[in-house]
């Protein structure tokens, strides 16, 4: 799927391919994430994916990657997905909540596959889910996070 085009009936709302690539965040890249494309399903709801190669930085001591990468990696996938659904100057505008799991390790040398997607958007607050898989397919990591947003009154 093009980034931002079609995609399970829905279409974008919001042009999101500048932040593509690290989100927008430095520190993405410079741990080895990438967020790579994205859409909206047939809900309404907003989705992104990406990939994960883990740097030496990301890793403590013996070799695998801290839980705090897995929690910046999710919360950015969760806030790229929430962003994706929203239209006109409405965005996120903090994590309210944040809740990560680790299964596995993820480590060097590996590729891993990032998803974020939205569960629920109410008024105020969206809810999404993240998660890291790995190359076959099996569960990493994953989070739950609840957002706050920032939506504008009408101007008129």
């Amino acid at each position: 799927m093009a980034p931002g085009g079609e995609a399970d009936g829905g279409s974008a709302r919001r042009d999101m391919d500048r932040w593509l690539g690290d989100g927008g965040m430095p520190l993405l890249g410079t741990v080895g994430g990438s967020l790579d494309g994205y859409g909206v399903d047939g809900e309404d709801l907003g989705w992104v994916e990406g990939v994960f190669e883990p740097q030496p930085l990301a890793c403590n001591p013996a070799g695998t990657v801290q839980a705090g990468v897995h929690a910046l990696l999710l919360d950015a996938c969760m806030n790229f997905a929430i962003n994706a659904a929203l239209a006109g100057p409405d965005r996120t505008r903090g994590t309210l909540e944040l809740k990560v799991e680790t299964m596995r390790p993820a480590v060097p040398g590996r590729r891993y596959r990032l998803r974020g997607e939205v569960v629920r958007m109410a008024r105020q607050v969206a809810y999404a889910e993240g998660t890291m898989r790995d190359g076959e397919d099996r569960l990493v990591s994953r989070a739950t996070g609840t957002f706050l947003l920032h939506r504008p009154a009408p101007q008129g």
